[in-house]
């Protein structure tokens, strides 16, 4: 089949069909290239559909070169395990204009959350919320409310032998608090069970009837009950210098 037979109206050597108005509005139009003269069409005006095609190759091309959006900004968290709670807050603060990137080693952290005030405390903090730091145990346990004193002497290893204690490590927030407010520099009875973070300790203390142990308020969860409060502490937001820009905005909404 010839190319003609794809075109009637070139086939039948007449032009197609115009719109009065495709007429109307090609007889306004004047196009010129830098030669000062009109264009010649010969005896057969642009057809509607050619005329429409760059019409909207134009436009196109035009809202293809807008500005491009800027770049997110990075910012660096480190959480100690009892601060993850505030986590998800910090994420709905940041919006789409700032990426949070979780880290390892609070020394390169932009903002490093933990519960508590630590023992030397040199940078910028600031309070975000506060915090229960409870002793905790089984509801079916046989360890009933305790005093200071009592609780003193169980995580000493004076109490009852029977009854699983369970703490963190020394240098975890939750155990700073726990050992300034209760233990106040006495040590942990060596046969206490080390848990790693607030979560190992919760599912412990949830299964084991006959356990106690520390929990902050945010972490107590299923069939425990708290046997004593330790004390309540603030939430910090600690920044490596004064916060500007984006730090500071972060910090500003999550004290809201």
């Amino acid at each position: 089949m010839s190319v003609r037979a794809f075109f009637p109206a070139l086939n039948a050597g007449r032009c197609a069909k115009q719109s009065p108005l495709s007429r109307e509005l090609l007889s306004r139009i004047k196009l010129s290239f830098n030669t000062g003269r009109l264009l010649r069409w010969g005896k057969c005006p642009p057809r509607n559909d050619i005329l429409w095609l760059t019409l909207f190759s134009l436009t196109l091309f035009s809202c293809s070169s807008s500005t491009p959006l800027a770049t997110p900004q990075l910012v660096t968290v480190y959480s100690t395990s009892a601060a993850q709670p505030w986590l998800p807050p910090l994420y709905e603060c940041a919006g789409p204009s700032t990426v949070i990137s979780r880290v390892d080693d609070s020394s390169i952290a932009d903002i490093i959350l933990r519960v508590g005030e630590p023992e030397f405390l040199a940078a910028p903090a600031y309070q975000i919320d506060t915090e229960e730091i409870l002793i905790v145990t089984h509801r079916q346990s046989p360890v009933q409310n305790l005093t200071l004193e009592e609780a003193r002497a169980l995580f000493a290893g004076q109490g009852d032998s029977s009854v699983k204690v369970w703490v963190y490590a020394s240098e975890e927030d939750v155990q700073v608090v726990f050992d300034q407010f209760v233990m106040e520099g006495r040590s942990v009875r060596p046969a206490a069970r080390l848990a790693v973070n607030p979560q190992q300790m919760s599912d412990i203390l949830v299964k084991e009837v006959n356990t106690v142990g520390i929990l902050p308020r945010h972490w107590k969860v299923g069939d425990v009950r708290d046997i004593y409060l330790v004390a309540t502490v603030p939430v910090l937001a600690i920044t490596q210098n004064e916060p500007e820009g984006v730090i500071k905005e972060l910090l500003v909404c999550l004290q809201k």
